[in-house]
């Protein structure tokens, strides 16, 4: 396709449109690899490589590219900002049915849809630099924490226990060594005694513990069962 065929298309309208517009289309395209790219070493790199869990994998970057159309396509609009904020309400309150979103996740989906915000609506006044500074910087900072310095990943999870003898301090030990070996956390920290019922003899323990590479399969597959069930 020659110039003059371009040239052509660039002035042809269909219903009072434009059937292309060379210039927003080039721009669309630039800024949407630049944000899938962003997204991929984000989630893909970093965020895969340290958790193995595809189910957030697959929703990061559909939810980053989904956010991001919608973004540069209503740009237009003068309510930009109420518009950005309106998405973070949105997704910030979103619940998924089989379980409530780890903190991790929801930081890794407040990172993906900030981004995909900033590479939409960043207007013709912001140069190229200055995009590509906080995509960049995000990057390097989440890859500092995730692979550099590798801090230890908490995460809780809450037991309906019922060998409420275990629970006095003096057993903590015992209590401990019964959790790792029936519901197979491990590098339990901490373990704090919530409600407890003398009618039923169990009570609530919240399980304070490490991530490890078998927990995050376990959880993975736990998640994939779900989705099984489901169906």
């Amino acid at each position: 396709m020659n110039l003059l065929s371009i040239l052509l298309l660039d002035k042809l309208e269909i219903f009072d449109s434009k059937l292309i517009d060379i210039e927003s289309f080039l721009e669309l395209t630039f800024r949407f690899m630049l944000n899938t790219g962003v997204l991929m070493l984000l989630v893909r790199w970093i965020y895969f490589s340290t958790t193995r869990r595809r189910d957030y994998l697959f929703t990061y970057m559909l939810i980053g590219s989904i956010v991001f159309l919608l973004c540069f396509l209503l740009g237009s609009v003068k309510l930009q900002l109420g518009f950005a904020l309106g998405l973070f309400a949105i997704f910030g309150i979103m619940r998924y049915r089989t379980s409530q979103m780890p903190i991790r996740e929801m930081t890794y989906l407040f990172l993906v849809i900030a981004l995909s915000v900033i590479n939409a609506l960043a207007n013709e006044k912001v140069s190229i630099a200055e995009l590509l500074f906080p995509n960049l910087t995000i990057v390097f900072i989440t890859m500092g924490f995730e692979k550099i310095w590798r801090l230890p990943h908490q995460s809780v999870k809450e037991v309906v226990y019922e060998k409420i003898d275990l629970i006095r301090p003096e057993r903590r030990s015992e209590l401990i060594a019964d959790l790792a070996q029936r519901v197979g956390i491990y590098n339990i920290h901490k373990v704090e005694i919530g409600r407890i019922d003398l009618l039923k003899d169990t009570c609530i323990l919240r399980v304070y513990y490490s991530e490890n590479s078998r927990d995050i399969n376990m959880a993975d597959n736990d998640t994939r069962d779900n989705d099984g069930d489901d169906d």
